[in-house]
């Protein structure tokens, strides 16, 4: 039976199987709800009527612009899931406040910020630890609000801090394709040594006033933090999430320019790996040499391989290699082109990694850092920062050798069939003690930093994200990859409709199996199911109750009639199309 073409959304499967709904059916939008609820709190006692966080405004790696609207990571993707309007509506305030307030606020001893913390409405120049997650919001905004004007015009300016479009952020050097510092932004990068004043922000008083989040007693302690975060010049994995502006920007827009400029840069980083024995060096010169800002060192610079600094609190040695971030740009890639070439660069690296275990005590023991005596720190489990991404984008069996263990994966492999009632279960209990700790916290607001508030965030979606889309969840400012989106016909907005129930059941490189549910013996209920999180899947056949319906599309309509549901086995072909913002009915005609 032919279904629908993709200009043709009036002609739905029909789900007419009556169906006693299962327990995680009635339980799937409590959560969402709850969440909700519990973030509508959290606004109204942390932020004003302005959208400003309620403290003190500072700049710096512990306590900055990043961490106060960090508070809204997830507001956007729940709202997206199907939560009510009102979220993405505190996100929007929120995310313009923060934008005024920390533009208002200037350091007076750091001289970066000096004109403010944020300039063209992006942090002035610091890490993308620290961007990707100040960006961990935004990028999903337009999973909701894809034509939104303000929106638009960021996406474009944002890009084009590292496309030289602005004169005054020339943070790209297209000879040599390289970001050529580690401190980047609207105001280009910095090219001297960091300072420890240079992360820690101003002094301030610290001792008997704010209770640091990263532990440290006084200022003194807070600079001591930063003292070895010395070496940013040259490049570093971790601008490779400076890609995801290129992502929003390609998908908003569908200017070619935008993944021109992505995979130009992402292939130099693949050729570096190559060049360096599979494994990411941590360090690009500016001359465009591995090593060349570090005495030849691959291993050197501030987040890298033998990134390994002293906790001014205890002397104790902390292990902080965050090289493992960079795989967003690789994502992102494979998002643009379907070519699988780029999770190979991610799953060549593992392997080099933990191809240098030993046995200590009888036992196999792998490095996770390199220093100038070789491989060091090493644990009883395998490198593997990124194996579950690798395995999520390649859906082969063998990528499974190194993902730590989880639930979920459990649950699609059929082992762990309670997991879906089990993990909702778990998520009202954090709620509950998250608005426990907001009832119990006695913080005024110039007594407060902006990354005091983080624990208190309620919008936890991996959850929901891993079982309604069969998706990963979203962190440091990726976007996001998912199997299956769902859109409210009815209401022309982004999320699952009121009442209709779906769970991922399984998922195969070539098919997905969803069970979709809708709840309300009274009224029946339309939904869009879009395959991939910006369409790039192509879905190619539907199977419901031994019948195949032909879809040929990104996306197909399902009518379920009241108290009805049913499996779904939907064929496709991933990363078979352009990835885009733009909503199903805007594509149509």
């Amino acid at each position: 039976m032919k279904l629908k073409t993709e200009n043709d959304l009036s002609l739905p499967i029909i789900v007419k199987s009556p169906l006693k709904p299962p327990f995680w059916a009635l339980l799937e939008r409590k959560p969402i709800n709850a969440q909700t609820q519990a973030c509508q709190r959290i606004f109204r006692k942390y932020f004003d009527e302005r959208g400003y966080l309620l403290c003190l405004p500072r700049w710096g790696g512990n306590d900055g612009s990043d961490d106060a609207i960090e508070n809204f990571a997830g507001w956007p993707l729940l709202h997206a899931l199907g939560a009510s309007d009102s979220i993405l509506e505190m996100y929007k305030l929120g995310w313009e406040g923060h934008l005024l307030q920390y533009t208002e606020a200037k350091t007076v001893e750091v001289e970066l910020a000096r004109d403010g913390m944020l300039y063209k409405e992006f942090p002035v120049s610091l890490d993308w630890f620290h961007h990707g997650e100040s960006m961990s919001v935004f990028n999903l905004q337009g999973l909701s609000d894809p034509h939104n004007e303000a929106f638009m015009n960021r996406v474009r300016r944002y890009a084009g801090f590292y496309m030289n479009e602005d004169p005054q952020a020339k943070n790209y050097d297209p000879e040599h394709k390289i970001i050529k510092s580690l401190f980047n932004g609207s105001r280009g990068p910095l090219l001297r040594k960091a300072t420890a004043l240079d992360w820690a922000g101003d002094p301030f008083e610290v001792e008997g006033r704010f209770d640091t989040a990263h532990g440290e007693r006084n200022f003194a302690e807070m600079l001591a933090h930063f003292e070895e975060y010395t070496d940013v010049v040259g490049d570093h994995p971790l601008n490779l999430a400076a890609t995801t502006l290129a992502v929003n920007a390609f998908m908003a827009t569908g200017d070619p320019k935008y993944s021109d400029w992505l995979i130009d840069y992402v292939d130099a980083w693949s050729q570096r790996a190559a060049d360096n024995g599979d494994i990411l060096p941590s360090n690009i010169g500016l001359d465009g040499i591995i090593g060349g800002e570090t005495d030849g060192k691959w291993y050197g610079g501030c987040y890298g391989w033998n990134f390994t600094v002293t906790v001014p609190q205890t002397g104790e040695k902390a292990h902080r290699n965050s090289i493992s971030r960079g795989i967003a740009g690789f994502g992102n890639a494979l998002l643009l082109t379907g070519n699988q070439f780029y999770v190979d660069v991610w799953r060549k690296m593992l392997e080099a990694v933990n191809s240098n275990a030993k046995l200590t005590d009888g036992k196999t023991v792998y490095p996770h850092m390199y220093g100038e005596g070789g491989w060091y720190a090493y644990r009883s489990t395998p490198y593997n920062e990124g194996a579950l991404d690798i395995y999520y984008w390649s859906m082969d069996q063998a990528d499974r050798k190194y993902t730590p263990p989880s639930d979920w994966l459990k649950f699609l492999d059929g082992d762990k069939p309670g997991f879906p009632v089990e993990a909702m279960e778990n998520e009202f209990e954090s709620i509950r003690l998250k608005l426990l700790g907001v009832a119990n916290d006695r913080s005024s607001p110039d007594t407060r930093l902006s990354d005091n508030t983080l624990p208190f965030n309620t919008a936890n979606t991996t959850c929901l994200t891993q079982l309604m889309i069969g998706g990963l969840t979203p962190r440091y400012g990726e976007p996001l990859h998912a199997r299956l989106r769902y859109f409210d016909p009815v209401d022309r907005r982004a999320g699952i409709p009121n009442d209709v129930a779906a769970l991922v059941e399984k998922m195969t490189d070539v098919s997905t199996t969803l069970l979709l549910v809708n709840i309300d013996p009274v009224d029946g209920k339309k939904v869009i199911i879009q395959t991939g999180a910006y369409g790039e899947h192509q879905a190619t056949t539907v199977e419901m109750d031994g019948e195949v319906f032909a879809v040929d599309s990104p996306f197909f309509n399902v009518q379920l009639n009241p108290g009805c549901g049913t499996k779904l086995l939907i064929r496709h072909d991933r990363y078979a199309n352009q990835p885009t913002l733009t909503h199903p009915w805007d594509r149509v005609g």
